[in-house]
């Protein structure tokens, strides 16, 4: 059964008064309107001088959207204070201008900005309908209304509002009207234009727009909220009907076109917010254009942001942190979302920021631990420590006797400092190869020592570390906080050979008129001596190969690389590097405590370099690392170090200076190992 209301006599007095006044308002407001355009009022002359100009809209320039891409030139975010993206006549359908026309101003082609017949024929069919149903601005005096005037409703901005739509078409081409209005006009849901609209509604531009969609974005300029298409359907199809009845009449579609698209059900784009694979690269992007170049030129520039991000690798990035951290919590029997991860990729060749993943939820937090945080690194800083003992003059078979030490502490409980090495047994003459793969706390610090620690902080700053070092021994243990973004560029300076890149997120900025804001070249600097570089990437490919990283291997690929574990398991970090892509990922509470004692950097935080390299590059051919002139290779004891004898059953080709080999020595060429031509590859035996 359908019941049907009806208004009681109360009611219906109230709107017919209510309809009354508004016819009345409506009379009253053509006449003096019409007065006023006549030169009859003084009225009219002070008005005319404060009108504002008009010039400017031969060169309008509304607040647009700033687009930001990715390397790929796909469109992965917007900043905008209004979600506007300005499109030509040319590119504005028919069917959207004869829509929008038949709804707002059926004559605009006709009149010359101000329309007594629309506004009269308004009148009449409020009369008959007994309320208010059509209004008798036209087009240009929306337009005139919406750059220039307030939305105060009296009756000298109705007049002004006249009174500029006569000048505005005197001075711009019926297109060009057309053409602000439907760029600038508000659609609802935030959307400003009919491109913005048609993207924010349907996902398509509006060149793609059918009859069905183009009648329910020119049923909204009267009001945009009641007639959503998400929050009132039903109204937003009976307005829809309305233009499409209106088209029908001024000749625009048949009947059969009206039926079709009346019959035709819109799919309308979701409005939740959409997945942001990047959001906080995307976060990084808006603070640097938001400090460089203030907030107007973001907002409301419209710029056109080229970066260097790589949605395959963000993607990998993304769901391996995730994956890598989830485990680690499934391990231990934490809550879901109460550890947190964070990774970053850089092209080591170029610095270009490939991937960037700042926490789990930039939702939840926008903190940046990739940029923002300083961790203790532990021996993921050891690299950096022995490749500066290469350019001291150390080789990697050089032995250091593991061994306890003390040094004087008074901020220890007995005065003295005795650091020990993560199993808590010492191995006795140790080879910085071995000392190296297997992460040896006391040699390093002896490495240290003998090499100095102006001259380590000195080398550790030339390679890209730029937060501040401490003074003591303890820094071969990684005790300083850095952030993962310094650790991955100093890696980079390993993997590039010795030339250290500077990290960017921009490839360039372009402005509304195509002009290059900014471009960003690489910058490339040779900072230590690619023999250098290549021993301690010789030394980190065989942490893979046998080391405290094995599991790396699987991705079947040469790699070199370094775990790095605080003490407590505070932290958990894997940093790597092929040839051309460098990469590290942090594990950690952001409240800094105990993971668990098993969750080292080769069980936390390597699988989440793996899981990334596994996606990241399964379509990228395998890469050897080059090595340069000057190097040779002595095939030693793996154990001592020293020259393999012919009973010696594990043995390594280690890499060497050239005149650095030990005396009598037989030195092998890289072109003259076995299974190799020139290059690294795989040597160990």
């Amino acid at each position: 059964m359908t019941i049907r209301r009806t208004a009681s006599p109360r009611k219906k007095r109230v709107s017919s008064r209510r309809s009354v006044l508004g016819i009345a308002i409506i009379v009253f407001l053509v006449l003096f309107v019409g007065a006023a355009l006549a030169g009859t009022s003084i009225v009219y002359y002070a008005l005319l001088q404060e009108l504002p100009s008009i010039a400017a809209l031969k060169d309008y320039r509304p607040s647009i959207t700033t687009r930001v891409y990715a390397d790929n030139n796909e469109l992965i975010d917007e900043f905008f204070l209004e979600d506007r993206k300005v499109v030509t006549y040319e590119d504005i359908p028919k069917i959207m201008i004869q829509a929008f026309i038949a709804a707002e101003d059926s004559r605009f082609f006709q009149h010359g900005g101000f329309d007594t017949q629309s506004m009269f024929r308004a009148f009449f069919k409020n009369v008959q309908a007994g309320h208010i149903v059509q209004g008798g601005s036209t087009i240009t005096q929306q337009v005139a209304k919406q750059l220039y005037l307030s939305p105060e409703k009296k009756y000298t901005r109705k007049i002004k509002e006249a009174l500029l739509a006569l000048k505005i078409e005197k001075y711009l081409t019926k297109e060009e009207i057309i053409t602000l209005y439907l760029n600038h006009i508000y659609l609802g849901h935030g959307t400003y234009g009919i491109e913005a609209a048609a993207q924010g509604y349907f996902g398509k531009n509006a060149r793609e727009l059918t009859l069905a969609e183009a009648a329910v974005l020119a049923g909204l300029p009267k009001a945009p909220n009641a007639y959503s298409p998400y929050s009132h359907p039903d109204k937003s199809y009976q307005r829809q009907t309305y233009v499409l009845n209106r088209m029908l009449e001024d000749g625009y579609i048949t009947e059969k076109e009206r039926d079709r698209a009346l019959a035709t059900r819109v799919k309308l784009r979701s409005i939740k917010p959409k997945d942001k694979i990047a959001a906080y690269f995307i976060e990084n992007i808006r603070r640097y254009i938001l400090e460089k170049y203030g907030g107007d030129v973001l907002y409301k520039e419209g710029l056109e942001v080229y970066t260097t991000l790589n949605i395959k690798m963000q993607t990998a990035a993304r769901d391996a942190v995730e994956q890598g951290v989830a485990e680690v919590e499934e391990r231990e029997g934490y809550k879901k979302g109460e550890l947190q991860g964070a990774f970053y990729a850089m092209d080591a060749k170029t610095g270009a920021v490939m991937a960037m993943v700042g926490g789990r939820s930039f939702q939840r937090s926008e903190f940046n631990r990739a940029t923002q945080s300083r961790r203790q690194p532990g021996s993921a800083f050891k690299p950096i420590i022995y490749t500066a003992a290469f350019d001291k003059g150390m080789t990697p078979s050089t032995v250091i006797v593991d061994s306890p030490i003390a040094y004087p502490d008074p901020q220890q409980p007995d005065g003295m400092w005795t650091p020990q090495n993560f199993d808590r047994k010492f191995l006795g003459p140790t080879t910085i190869h071995n000392a190296l793969i297997h992460s040896r706390n006391i040699v390093s610090i002896k490495i240290l020592e003998e090499i100095g620690l102006d001259y380590a902080i000195s080398y550790a700053k030339n390679m890209g570390i730029t937060s501040p070092l401490s003074r003591n021994l303890s820094l071969a243990l990684g005790t300083a906080g850095v952030t993962l973004q310094e650790l991955v560029q100093a890696y980079g300076v390993i993997a590039n050979g010795g030339q250290r890149v500077q990290p960017f997120f921009i490839a360039r900025i372009v402005d509304r008129t195509g002009h290059v804001f900014e471009e960003t070249h690489p910058k490339m600097e040779q900072v230590i001596d690619p023999r250098i570089a290549f021993m301690t990437t010789c030394i980190m490919q065989d942490v893979v190969e046998s080391g405290t990283a094995q599991m790396i291997k699987r991705l079947g690929r040469p790699v070199a690389g370094k775990t790095g574990t605080t003490d407590d398991t505070r932290d958990a970090w894997f940093l790597g590097f092929t040839p051309s892509v460098v990469a590290g990922a942090w594990v950690g509470f952001d409240q800094e405590r105990a993971m668990g004692r098993q969750e080292v950097g080769g069980r936390a935080a390597a699988p989440i370099w793996l899981y990334f390299a596994q996606k990241a590059l399964d379509d990228s051919p395998a890469e050897s690392f080059s090595v340069p002139e000057g190097i040779v290779f002595v095939k030693v004891n793996r154990k001592t170090g020293t020259p393999a004898g012919k009973t010696d059953s594990a043995t390594i080709y280690e890499c060497f200076l050239e005149g650095t080999t030990p005396d009598n020595v037989e030195t092998i060429l890289p072109e003259n190992l076995p299974g190799a031509a020139g290059d690294l590859g795989d040597k160990q035996n």
